[in-house]
């Protein structure tokens, strides 16, 4: 019985590529919460300050998540090792790679060999990034195609959209702490996950499907991906307003992880349906 339910709700959806279910979902969202715990414990028993810079430098490990998401898609990585760049296996993936480089370059900091460790872990990230999407983009010259046009709908669906959740939030709901870059960076990548659903699903010539439990229902009952953007009004608008209250009371390294955590959970897949429509896979 409990082998059944493991490769019912785990393994066949990861093997075979299916949607999501209420089952992993839940469990995926709770592996990530335990993980963003355990990496703030460590960060702390470390001596490793948990600060905006430290998010700013996770930006760009955060869109080579998205990034490798997408290797998965091309099939370059193989069955084997593709299963690697799946959830919940790529997170630690990614922090197996992320976490000795980052220490690495804190103890060389404390040893005064460098100096602003943190800026330069962002910037391995950016190269890391960098490398990989180079690599993505050759795989679609010369395997499938590369629709710049593509991410440049998206890209401006996504900028539109946040100026009009920027403007509601700042102007109508008087939220003045939205013009916090933290705030924002949370709002764009959530739009950016909405545009990229709503164009793949709705105009792409390519029939992409909704792999999230709640996404798909609501697609299937309006018709329409383009539901997403208020799906994620509902998700942005109430996480922002309980992050601040939160910040207010207890300005810790744990409020920046959360948040960072909110910003990942949009950008990555944003970045990463994003880019398998430009490169047809």
């Amino acid at each position: 019985m409990i082998r059944e339910f493991i490769y019912k709700y785990y393994i066949d959806p990861i093997t075979y590529g299916q949607p999501y279910t209420l089952v992993d979902t839940l469990t995926y969202a709770g592996i990530l919460i335990i993980c963003v715990w355990l990496i703030y414990r460590w960060l702390c028993r470390s001596r490793i300050q948990v600060d905006r810079e430290f998010v700013y430098a996770l930006i760009p490990w955060v869109i080579w998540g998205g990034l490798l998401r997408v290797v998965e898609d091309t099939g370059t990585a193989g069955s084997g090792w593709g299963i690697l760049l799946t959830t919940p296996f790529i997170f630690f993936l990614i922090f197996a790679v992320a976490a000795p480089i980052l220490w690495g370059l804190w103890f060389l900091e404390t040893r005064q060999v460098i100096t602003g460790f943190k800026r330069a872990f962002g910037g391995v990230g950016g190269a890391i990034s960098l490398g990989t999407l180079i690599f993505l983009l050759w795989f679609g010259v010369t395997t499938t195609r590369v629709d710049l046009m593509v991410a440049v709908i998206i890209l401006s669906i996504a900028a539109v959209s946040t100026g009009i959740v920027y403007g509601l939030l700042r102007y109508i709901f008087r939220w003045e702490y939205v013009s916090d870059r933290l705030y924002q960076l949370l709002i764009l990548g959530h739009m950016l996950d909405a545009s990229a659903t709503s164009y793949g699903i709705d105009l792409h010539s390519v029939p992409y499907v909704e792999q999230h439990v709640v996404g798909s229902s609501l697609i299937a009952m309006t018709g329409t991906a383009f539901v997403m953007f208020p799906l994620k009004l509902l998700v942005v608008i109430p996480g922002i307003w309980i992050l601040e209250q939160y910040r207010r009371s207890d300005d810790s390294g744990i409020w920046y992880l959360i948040l960072l955590a909110m910003i990942m959970v949009g950008m990555a897949p944003g970045i990463r349906d994003m880019l398998r429509m430009v490169l047809y896979v």
